[in-house]
């Protein structure tokens, strides 16, 4: 059984596997007595060679540029379509933030690095909290991963939702008994029941090709931008403000959003030829994120301004053939995320089935679950649709300790005492900011959704 689990894991995208493995290794041990004993006995033998046989299969294969297009993929996602949005509001001195967050960011993931050089065995996010802080510090990291997982899906089908729309924009539908289901509602829950059956699927290598279309969605996003002002259907004259101070908490869970994916780092670097090199496939890839988060920021805010959309897409003009492509782009990610970002949770839930249960009925209680937790899902998102808030929150509450305060906390609880003075220092400087700006972040994005909800609520009485 142990077999078949890891080799369902090994065919699943970095970030899926590297939430899974841990937890099949563990449940090798629950499965016998209840008791881990993966230090000795019959049961260390059967993981270590098991360990071996996969650390041979899984680990040496990716090259450096394999490496930076894998890490370039994962953060690259929404966060580039509001950061025209997020430079307008906050002003073009915010865009230091924007550099500083990258720069920060990429120091974390190099941290990251030196926590799994500290313990090889490592293969996770939530393997470095638990050599850290115990078994609480592996419960806090997995709960911060599933919630962001969760949110970011959510805000993925709201940007389902507002781009389906203007592609398929025309007459009004209406289903009798349901009245109050607005056309734009009615073709987002149709998207994401054509997407429903994907949650049932076992083996998920036939897509997990999909988990990098990020990329692809960035490039194409980018280049309509461009062509857009080359042609000149847009002119790029607008005035960008120096900096709205008081803005820069809620564009900031934007901005940090933009560089969330530490996560899956660890998986990254246990896949490379040569782990020394994962400093620079930090760098190269934030740099080269960095770079085009700021020029399509300052491009979009360029161009319309003020009434640049939370998502640069719907800014563009409707009529252009590329803007039709754009569209399309940002609507497929979506339907393509649901099922690999479930997996985490489905293989989870898998092993802790009772093994008396038979694969069908497994397949049906993952699939059910799966149903539910994409409905939920869905519920949320036409509840609250106002992606830039949502996006924000999610930064501001969840990415931010996953991609500043806990590495730097795991490299100092592994380090000390042999830490140096300055790096001690430097890093606590980065949680104590992480620290404010996501609390800052949180309660003004808070805020700001509240409002608008009560806002939203006032029009629908009146």
């Amino acid at each position: 059984m142990l077999g078949k689990l890891r080799k369902s894991v090994a065919k699943l995208p970095f970030h899926e596997s590297n939430l899974a493995l841990k937890q099949v290794k563990c449940d090798a041990c629950i499965e016998e007595n209840g008791v881990c004993k993966c230090d000795n006995g019959d049961i260390e033998g059967m993981v270590m060679t098991e360990d071996a046989a996969d650390q041979q299969a899984r680990s040496g294969n990716s090259s450096f540029l394999h490496a930076v297009l894998n890490m370039s993929g994962m953060l690259i996602g929404l966060g580039q379509l509001s950061t025209p949005y997020a430079l307008e509001n906050g002003g073009w001195g915010s865009v230091f933030l924007l550099v500083g967050l990258g720069f920060i960011c990429a120091y974390t993931s190099h941290v990251l690095g030196k926590c799994l050089d500290k313990n090889p065995k490592s293969e996770s996010f939530a393997d470095i909290g638990e050599n850290a802080f115990g078994r609480k510090g592996r419960v806090l990291t997995t709960t911060f991963i599933y919630i962001e997982i969760f949110m970011a899906l959510v805000s993925y089908t709201i940007s389902l939702h507002d781009n389906l729309i203007t592609v398929l924009s025309g007459p009004q539908i209406k289903l009798p008994g349901v009245p109050n289901l607005h056309t734009s509602q009615l073709i987002t829950v149709v998207a994401v029941l054509i997407a429903l059956p994907s949650l049932w699927l076992r083996d998920l290598s036939s897509i997990s090709f999909l988990s990098s279309g990020g990329i692809l969605m960035s490039l194409v996003v980018f280049i309509s931008v461009v062509c857009t002002a080359a042609f000149g259907s847009v002119e790029a004259n607008h005035s960008i403000p120096f900096l709205h101070v008081k803005n820069i908490p809620a564009i900031s869970g934007l901005y940090i959003y933009s560089y969330a994916g530490h996560f899956v780092f660890p998986n990254l670097y246990k896949a490379m030829k040569d782990p020394s090199k994962f400093t620079k496939v930090s760098i190269v890839s934030f740099a080269a994120c960095t770079l085009l988060y700021t020029a399509l920021a300052f491009l979009g805010a360029k161009m319309f301004g003020p009434e640049v959309n939370p998502q640069i897409t719907l800014s563009l003009p409707r009529h252009h053939f590329i803007t039709k492509i754009a569209l399309w782009a940002t609507v497929l990610t979506p339907m393509t995320k649901y099922a690999l970002e479930f997996a985490p949770f489905a293989i989870q839930l898998e092993n802790n089935l009772p093994d008396s249960l038979s694969s069908r009925m497994k397949l049906i209680i993952r699939g059910f679950v799966g149903s539910i937790l994409l409905l939920v899902i869905l519920s949320l998102a036409l509840s609250v649709p106002y992606f830039e808030h949502v996006l924000s929150l999610t930064g501001s509450l969840v990415s931010v300790c996953i991609c500043m305060t806990f590495p730097s906390a795991f490299y100092i609880k592994l380090s000390w005492p042999h830490i140096s003075k300055p790096v001690l220092i430097l890093n606590l400087s980065l949680i104590a900011f992480g620290s404010i700006l996501g609390v800052l972040g949180t309660i003004s994005s808070a805020k700001m959704l509240i409002k608008t909800l009560l806002r939203a609520h006032s029009t629908r009485v009146r």
